[in-house]
């Protein structure tokens, strides 16, 4: 698999898809890359998200899990996967302990909400993927102020939230 930059007929925006062996577009992530540049999301975002959105299919093309059927501890296994050396992704090669993580923690978490994103627009479009990436925690307690478009109407409603997050560490430059 790997990630192309297309140009959209008509209006000449540029934008990517994720391709397969094929060199067919993977139909489930073309319909979202599709939708976050019709939403005008930065040319930016569409190409990490499809770099992550690679990764993930990736993953599960080399454990053979449809991505309609993945269970919550398929996440948490694509999580040790991009932390591992990509020559060792496959596992023909072992890896010691000692390795440094490939991905920071930041980056696997980002990784996480594009694929959790994914799975929310998929559900959206009728996909039923059950509450594969998603908790309800009460409504107010994301730890920021942001809140969304008529909250005072849903506040009181539990939110929706990613299950799995990795934890930062700060650096310890300097100490």
């Amino acid at each position: 698999m790997f990630v192309q930059q297309v140009v959209v007929p008509g209006s000449g925006h540029r934008s990517w898809t994720v391709l397969g062996r094929d060199g067919v577009p993977v139909e489930p992530v073309e319909r979202y890359l599709a939708f976050l540049t019709d939403v005008d999301r930065s040319p930016n975002t569409v190409k990490a998200y499809a770099h992550d959105l690679k990764d993930w299919f990736v993953f599960l093309a080399g454990r053979g899990l449809d991505w309609r059927e993945v269970r919550l501890e398929d996440v948490g296994e694509f999580v040790a996967w991009l932390r591992l050396p990509p020559p060792a992704r496959d596992g023909r090669v072992a890896v010691l302990p000692s390795v440094t993580p490939h991905c920071s923690a930041a980056t696997v978490n980002r990784k996480l909400s594009a694929v959790s994103a994914f799975y929310q627009h998929a559900a959206r479009h009728g996909v039923d993927l059950g509450e594969l990436l998603t908790s309800w925690q009460p409504a107010g307690r994301r730890g920021t102020s942001w809140r969304p478009f008529l909250h005072h109407i849903s506040k009181s409603q539990p939110a929706a939230r990613r299950v799995i997050g990795v934890r930062c560490r700060e650096s310890s430059r300097g100490t």
